[in-house]
């Protein structure tokens, strides 16, 4: 149309933004300069002004460009900054990869054809000059491709031969597009799901690990912020029954490590990953489902909300994910089903008291020891002090005072620190009954801290009910059964928590234990070496295989194991019964008087072990006694200890059995 003038207003030159990693800046001045050349508006962050504001004019540049190119090189696909553009472009549909240096776009970005310009010269005249170019017109509608369909977030075909074609439809949250209608959010898959579209019924676990999210505030101290936004979403994923979620430990245990790595290591099938950036009053968090085969973008959003909405964008962004994958394998009902499981439990609506209680728990996964033990007992009191009614906050409360608790050596104080936490966890069952992690710190509390294993024992199996995929709330549980007489479930249990969690130490370690208490020493071996292989430093996993060598009759092998063992209570005390095994008795005499010196009362049960492996059944069954009335720990594993296998025949043993066991 004419303007006001009668004068056709001037043909707008397609814009194009150049996103890429500083260090590159020499390499990418010939792609600079090429699209320059060509009559592009270009943006790159050479353009910017002196004074203006660098986050608000990339913004705008980006929403606005009809193409975002990308220079892929070995820096920038670790560069934050221009994997979030990268992901704009994709969303937008206008993305343009390059390589620089041949490497390979990062997961993600994989569906699209990347162009391989590391060969080229620079000159203008080059062919790699014009398919750069070509590339580029086509996605600002240019080029011959200009009314190709977008393909970010295809749905890949079904793997089953029976299952419908693929429908080549988008998944995103933000809009999901058939025949030019746009249904939003879940209404929207339910009508695909009625529709037959997404695929056949037939119900399967759909496997998934979620990743920590990116810290992108620059502070690196607001890392609790991103790493709790990742584990709370952990947490609510890991309760819908669709769903195989990795356990944190493993997602951890291989941070900095390529996807794909990752994802072959986990046996997943697929990686929730994403990035936050955050100030007082507001945040942006970007997330992405992607499928580990092919690297296919299953679903992907950016969202700019208010701080104080977190808890609505957890769920959104967990319902979204599971929508996109569990919309696969099942109908509607069961889908609402499993989204109906998947809710938050025992958490608070206050922002405030939210960020006290990821304080805490990025101290408690710290475990660094007592003091920052304390620290999170601290945050987790604050979290209460603003919201009382937060039950997550109570359970983590008991479970922080359990833990100082058995660091302490003054017995009253035990009893005091275990009092306040069995009243800490009760406080936060009677909150939210639901709460799996409410009963296992009860059931901690009662078995650990006053021996009362018939009262922990319903709390245990409320949260083996209440957390069916939950690795760390499962090893809890078998632990607890394999100081019973339930080996088989013990053993059962902790091989599902190894499928959950395989690169954690401590789950080999649970399960070189359950095998000990079983009295399967092969397998006690064979455990505790997988265990070591994760983690060479990995406390008590030696003394495990001592006792394991000891029972089969190598002596010698069990001393060896026992002098590696890094707790040095639970080495004396191997020493003191192996060397005195092989006639050393002046060896095995100082272990023990080492041992007694050293550690006291806090070593009771250990004292019971030498002196019942050495023959000295009274003064055994003595300070058995002692280490009932301190409810000493230890205690615990009286039932199936093989170390107190020579007391086992006496009344006074048996009489003990049966208080503990009422």
């Amino acid at each position: 149309m004419a303007g006001d003038s009668g004068e056709a207003p001037a043909k707008r030159n397609p814009s194009v933004f150049l996103s890429y990693s500083r260090t590159d800046l020499e390499r990418a001045r010939p792609v600079i300069a090429l699209l320059e050349a060509a009559g592009f508006d270009l943006w790159w962050d050479g353009r910017l002004e002196g004074g203006e504001n660098y986050l608000a004019t990339t913004e705008d540049r980006l929403e606005s460009a009809d193409c975002v190119a990308v220079l892929w090189s070995q820096t920038s696909v670790a560069s934050h900054w221009v994997r979030d553009e990268a992901q704009r472009g994709r969303e937008r549909g206008c993305l343009v990869p390059l390589s620089l240096d041949g490497t390979m776009a990062p997961l993600g970005f994989r569906q699209f054809q990347l162009l391989d310009i590391s060969g080229w010269s620079g000159d203008p005249g080059d062919a790699l000059a014009g398919r750069i170019l070509a590339a580029v017109r086509a996605r600002t509608g240019q080029g011959n491709a200009v009314n190709e369909p977008p393909v970010p977030f295809t749905v890949p075909p079904p793997a089953t031969p029976a299952a419908p074609p693929a429908t080549g439809l988008a998944l995103s949250r933000r809009t999901l597009i058939i025949g030019g209608a746009t249904l939003v959010g879940g209404a929207g898959l339910v009508g695909l799901w009625q529709s037959g579209l997404l695929g056949s019924s037939e119900a399967k676990a759909i496997s998934m690990v979620v990743l920590p999210f990116a810290n992108l505030t620059g502070d690196v101290s607001k890392e609790w912020f991103s790493n709790g936004l990742s584990n709370e979403l952990r947490s609510v994923l890991v309760r819908n029954p669709r769903l195989k979620v990795a356990a944190p430990t493993s997602s951890g245990a291989i941070e900095g490590e390529d996807e794909f790595a990752i994802g072959r290591k986990l046996g997943v099938d697929h990686i929730l990953r994403g990035s936050v950036q955050r100030d007082e009053t507001r945040m942006r968090v970007s997330a992405e489902l992607v499928q580990i085969d092919g690297g296919l973008v299953r679903w992907a959003e950016t969202y700019d909300r208010a701080l104080e909405d977190v808890f609505a964008l957890q769920s959104e962004i967990a319902e979204s994910v599971a929508l996109s994958l569990v919309a696969q394998t099942v109908g509607e009902s069961e889908a609402r089903s499993s989204l109906a499981a998947q809710q938050v439990i025992g958490g608070t609506k206050d922002v405030a008291a939210y960020e006290a209680f990821l304080r805490g728990h990025a101290l408690y996964d710290l475990s660094a020891g007592n003091e920052t033990d304390r620290d999170a007992l601290a945050q987790f009191d604050t979290a209460i002090a603003i919201d009382a009614d937060y039950a997550m906050a109570h359970a983590m409360r008991s479970t922080m005072l359990a833990s100082i608790a058995n660091t302490e050596s003054d017995s009253g104080q035990v009893g005091r620190l275990y009092g306040e936490a069995i009243a800490a966890a009760e406080r936060a069952i009677a909150l939210e009954d639901r709460l799996a992690q409410g009963h296992l710190a009860l059931g901690f509390a009662l078995n650990n801290g006053q021996l009362r294993r018939t009262a922990a024992m319903p709390h245990y199996r409320a949260a083996e009910k209440l957390a069916p995929g939950d690795a760390d709330a499962l090893r809890q549980v078998a632990t607890f059964y394999a100081y019973g007489a339930e080996h088989a479930k013990a053993a059962e249990m902790i091989a599902r928590v190894i499928e959950l969690d395989p690169l954690n130490a401590r789950a080999f370690r649970s399960a070189g234990f359950i095998a000990l208490f079983a009295h399967d020493y092969p397998t006690t071996i064979t455990q505790m070496q997988r265990a070591l292989a994760l983690n060479p430093s990995l406390a008590s996993a030696k003394y495990a295989i001592a006792i394991a060598l000891l029972m089969q009759g190598d002596t010698a092998g069990a001393l060896s194991a026992a002098k590696e063992e890094r707790v040095e209570q639970f080495a004396l005390t191997l020493t003191a019964i192996v060397a005195h095994r092989l006639g050393n008795t002046a060896e095995a005499d100082a272990a023990y008087a080492k041992l007694v010196a050293d550690y006291g009362e806090a070593a009771l049960y250990q004292q019971v072990q030498v002196l019942a492996q050495r023959g000295s059944t009274a003064e055994a069954l003595e300070r058995m006694e002692q280490a009932y009335a301190k409810r000493d720990p230890g205690m615990l594993l009286v039932s199936n200890d093989p170390l107190l296998d020579p007391l086992r025949s006496t009344p006074k043993f048996e009489e003990l059995l049966s208080r503990l066991a009422s």
